[in-house]
Parts: structure tokens; C-alpha cells; sequence
């Protein structure tokens, strides 16, 4: 067989092995290094190349920012930040039609924002935010809805795990990665409130709700005793990214360092939940790392077979246009989100189609912030929409199936779509905040 036929026959082999259950990471490292070997014929090479691999990913710099931001994110979720903002968001909207849902979506993004888990915002919310939307007689449906929809934020708005495994596969900086996640991420909140308010206006059935009950009002003291500690975390976090005063890794120390702060003045992190937290971190650094370094295999793989520009050929030689590839490569993600989780799509994909943008003379944080996007709809879409299994599972109510999970998120997944398409018309979008 050619390197060519090789490396297709192994991109596939990936995809079906994860899905069909193997770890991601496995799936990755061991096709690559198989592929390697049979398109050169030398154990050793394939061998000294995962050496290089597994090198390059431990010892890159940037790679410290994955352990500080999801410690600062657990500390944040155990100190119970997001409940608080919550609180202030759901008194602030009491009066409108789907007011708490919009709660939810402003709430969830401030919650990101500290965060960077859409796993940890689902978890969190339906607790918080699901229970309260029924006792108020919202459909279920849409209750558990807006929660996924909202949940995706944690993977736009900075810090985001996704682009800091974007940033390490393209190479890119994970600040300026953050930086160009702030209006995307800040737009497509708006996008979900303005589609509640839509939704309350011309679909009232499917949401639900019953007007205001008389709702005790907060003093001036106890919004600010809520709100300012977080409020502050996310100016020294990103506004000493966006001032160049802190890099990505500074950034996250000094984040992880005030959100310890905050959780030990508010007495609300116990020995236990401390040592919990750094444990969590642990394995999910672990995790990280071992995907970057799968992902890095899989790129000398696939330059060694060719593949991308033999990708680039093909588009070449059929005088695809710039709105072209951009639609294939969308529908390539959509397709592969209701199979594959966004961290699988983000390193299967983008080695792919990275030489053929660079070609294009397109930038690579812009690029980014589009795959991320267009991976995240597959979290809310079946059969393998990850928010939406997270929701279930922790909501533990027989009364709400997966199903009426799926098709409350179907509309914000629409949403997404339109933001999506938005993005790429408009590339300045994401890049405003670099110039």
C-alpha cells in the first residue's frame, strides 16, 4: 500500500475505534504509531518519533496553563460562585418570559468565565437552575434545554480547554486563543437570550412558566458580596491577559492563587473539597496531556502519508472557493459531532485541513475559534451529545428523558448554527481583540 492509502485507511481506523468505545488518546497514539511504521517499514523510527512526541508535549511551557485554569475552575464550582451569580441573574430577570432561562444563559456565562468546563456549568446548573424553572411550571423540556445550550459556553469563553488544545495542535499562542474567544463567546450568550425572549413571544408552549411570584429583593450588599468576587477573578484573569501585564500560564497562577482566596475569606472550601480539587486536577492534566501528546503522533503521521496536501490538491484541482471549503468543512464537523466528542473532532480534523489554511493565507486563532465552535454543536446533538448525557445522569428525574433532553437543546444547537455562520462572514469578529 502507499503512504497515501495508509493514512486514509488509518484516519478511518481512528474514528471507528473511538467510536466504538476505545480511549481517545489510545485510538490516536497506537494507529499512528502502526501507520508509521508499516509506511516506512522501521520499528525504530515510529518508535523515536512517539519519543519526540511525548517530549515536546510534557516539556512546552504553555502546556502549564492546562493544570492552573482547571484548578482555579474546581475551586470556583466547590466555592459555589456559580449558585451566587445565579441568584443575582434570576432576581434580575424575574419579570420577563423565560426570564430565568435567560438567567441561566447570563449566569452560565459568567460561570465560564472562571471555569472553562462545559461539563462543570451543566453539572452545576441543572442543580441549581432546572429544579427552580419546574417549580415555576416551565417545560421540562425547555428547562433542561436552555441548561444545555448555555453549558457549551464553558468551551468558547476563555479560559476554555478546547482552545488550549487547539493552541497546542495549531500552534498557536493559548492568550491570544483566549482573547479571540471573548465576543464570540460574549455574542452567542446574547444569541440564547435574544431566542428565549423569541421563544416566550411566539412559542409560549414550549416554554412554559407562570408569571412572577412576589420575589424578595437583594440589598446593594448582598449583590455585591455575590458578584464581586467573580467579577474580579475575571478582570485579573483576562484583563491581564488582554493588557499584556500576564501571560496564559501567569495568568492562570494568579487566577488559581485569588480563586483560593476567595473560597478560603468565604469559608466555603473544606480540607476535603481542597484535596478534591487537587486530585481532579490531576487527572484531568493527565488526560490533557495525554491526548496533546496522541494528537502530536497522529500530526507526523498524517505529514509523512501526505494527506493534507494531498486534501489541498484535491480542493486546488477542483477550484473550490473559500465559501466551499468552509461548507464542507463545517458539514464535516456537524457530521462528526453526533459520533465523536469535541476534543476527538478538534485532533482528528484540524491537522487535516491546517497546511490548506495556512495555503489560504487565513488565520489560524480565527480558524480556531471556528472549529471550536462548529464541535461544540455536537454537544447538544445525538447520539453522542456530552452535555446533554451530563444533564441526565445528574438531574437523576425519571419524569425527563434523553429524549426531552436532545430536543430542548435542538434550538439553541440551531442557534449555535446561525452564530457559527456569522463567525465565518465575519472574521474580524474573533480577531478584534488581537489588533
Amino acid at each position: 500500500m502507499t503512504p497515501i492509502e495508509i493514512g486514509l485507511i488509518s484516519v478511518i481506523a481512528i474514528v471507528f475505534l473511538i467510536y466504538s468505545g476505545v480511549y481517545i488518546p489510545i485510538a490516536l497514539g497506537m494507529v499512528s504509531f502502526v501507520s508509521i511504521w508499516l509506511m516506512r517499514d522501521n520499528f525504530t523510527l515510529a518508535l523515536n518519533l512517539l519519543k519526540i512526541a511525548v517530549g515536546d508535549s510534557a516539556m512546552e511551557y504553555s502546556f502549564a496553563t492546562i493544570p492552573l485554569f482547571t484548578f482555579m475552575g474546581l475551586i470556583v464550582s466547590k466555592a459555589g460562585l456559580g449558585r451566587d451569580i445565579y441568584e443575582v441573574m434570576t432576581m434580575r430577570f424575574r419579570k420577563v418570559k423565560g426570564g430565568i432561562g435567560m438567567a441561566t444563559v447570563g449566569a452560565n456565562a459568567v460561570f465560564a468565565a472562571v471555569t472553562g468546563s462545559s461539563i462543570a456549568s451543566a453539572s452545576v446548573f441543572t442543580k441549581v437552575s432546572v429544579p427552580q424553572m419546574i417549580a415555576q411550571d416551565y417545560k421540562p423540556r425547555f428547562a433542561v434545554g436552555v441548561v444545555a445550550g448555555s453549558s457549551v459556553l464553558g468551551m468558547i469563553i476563555p479560559p476554555s480547554a478546547m482552545l488550549i488544545i487547539y493552541s497546542f495542535v495549531a500552534e498557536q499562542s493559548v492568550g491570544d486563543m483566549f482573547l479571540a474567544g471573548v465576543i464570540p463567546g460574549i455574542m452567542l450568550a446574547i444569541a440564547y437570550i435574544g431566542a428565549i425572549w423569541a421563544m416566550g413571544r411566539f412559542t409560549p408552549g414550549f416554554v412554559g412558566g407562570r408569571p412572577a411570584e412576589d420575589y424578595e429583593l437583594m440589598t446593594a450588599r448582598e449583590i455585591a458580596s455575590k458578584t464581586l468576587p467573580t467579577v474580579f477573578l475575571i478582570i485579573i484573569v483576562l484583563g491581564g491577559i488582554y493588557t499584556g501585564w500576564l501571560t496564559a500560564v501567569e495568568a492562570g497562577a494568579t487566577g488559581a492563587l485569588v480563586a483560593l482566596g476567595i473560597a478560603l475569606l468565604r469559608r466555603s472550601m473544606s480540607p476535603k473539597a481542597f484535596w478534591e480539587a487537587l486530585l481532579e486536577t490531576g487527572h484531568i492534566t493527565a488526560a490533557i496531556l495525554f491526548l496533546i501528546t496522541a494528537a502530536s503522533i497522529y500530526s507526523r503521521m498524517l505529514g509523512l502519508a501526505g494527506l493534507p496536501n494531498q486534501l489541498q490538491d484535491l480542493l486546488a484541482g477542483n477550484q473550490s472557493s473559500f465559501l466551499m471549503i468552509m461548507v464542507i468543512y463545517v458539514l464535516m464537523m456537524l457530521f462528526l459531532g453526533t459520533l465523536l466528542d469535541t476534543a476527538s473532532i478538534i485532533l482528528i480534523v484540524v491537522p487535516l485541513f491546517l497546511p490548506l489554511v495556512e495555503a489560504m493565507d487565513l488565520s489560524l486563532i480565527w480558524f480556531g475559534i471556528i472549529t471550536v465552535v462548529g464541535a461544540e454543536i455536537g454537544l447538544l446533538t445525538p447520539p453522542l451529545g456530552i452535555s446533554c448525557f451530563v444533564i441526565k445522569s445528574t438531574l437523576n428525574d425519571d419524569r425527563i428523558s434523553l429524549k426531552d433532553v436532545f430536543m430542548g437543546a435542538l434550538p439553541f444547537a440551531f442557534v449555535m448554527l446561525l452564530v457559527l455562520i456569522v463567525l465565518i462572514r465575519f472574521p474580524g469578529l474573533s480577531l478584534a481583540l488581537l489588533n
